[in-house]
């Protein structure tokens, strides 16, 4: 898969991908990463590739023109989205029709924001990872990166994760994990998870992401048509474990 980012900090976006599961998928050809300095197409000595805005106002705003002539030399892949507050919130059914796509370009806004000619002209949608303000789009484009990535087929090193963990196929948040040591300052190991009925313990992970789920996303339950008479029968049977109390 190809991904292209437009940026003025292509280190940073370079160093993150470069490490651990993504440095993998580099590695092994599954990512063919490129990032683009925005500065490599300014045509004055100081490289400027912002300006004050129009009409006044705090900030600065990020001019078209390096904008423009660095995502036109490079010819990427579409779609090409810029990243930014005002953007669809980007979520884990967008990271699956990614995955399953060619490749995709990401824009990195930075300063007060981008010339609007840009988002109506150049970028064909935009995004955004969550209702807060960044400094720039670079951490938001490593999150996006990363969301789809670990989709691809071999990249995670086995099939099952995708399907099992937090916003999966399941469509639940995942359940809670234990490992070594089975007691620790007391606390023990579900019993179940110790017995070896792989049946059994299916079914308890089941019970177990619908109440977590349901204490703490329940839109997620009532997204996917609520509960079948077989969940609420785990429910009973299993009961959940302690969490802490969701903040207000």
């Amino acid at each position: 898969m190809r991904i292209d980012v437009f940026t003025i900090f292509p280190g940073l976006v370079d160093a993150f991908c470069s490490e651990s599961l993504l440095g993998k998928a580099r590695g092994n050809g599954l990512l063919d990463l490129r990032t683009h300095d925005l500065r490599e197409h300014t045509s004055d000595v100081h490289r400027t590739v912002d300006d004050a805005p129009f009409g006044g106002g705090a900030g600065m705003v990020l001019r078209p023109q390096p904008v423009f002539d660095s995502v036109e030399a490079a010819d990427p892949p579409r779609p090409l989205f810029l990243l930014g507050p005002g953007g669809r919130r980007f979520d884990q059914r967008l990271a699956d029709e990614l995955a399953a796509a060619g490749g995709f370009s990401l824009l990195c806004g930075r300063y007060e924001g981008v010339d609007h000619r840009v988002r109506e002209h150049l970028v064909d949608d935009e995004l955004s990872v969550g209702d807060v303000v960044l400094s720039g789009g670079e951490v938001a484009a490593c999150l996006v990166i990363e969301a789809v990535v670990r989709l691809l087929p071999g990249a995670m090193g086995n099939a099952v994760s995708p399907v099992t963990e937090s916003f999966g196929a399941s469509g639940l948040l995942e359940e809670p994990h234990f490992t070594r040591p089975a007691v620790f300052r007391g606390w023990d190991v579900p019993e179940v998870l110790r017995g070896g009925d792989h049946a059994r313990i299916a079914r308890w992970r089941r019970a177990q992401a619908l109440h977590r789920t349901l204490r703490y996303r329940p839109d997620l339950v009532d997204a996917a048509g609520g509960l079948t008479e077989d969940d609420r029968r785990l429910l009973e049977e299993f009961p959940a474990l302690a969490y802490p109390a969701p903040l207000p």
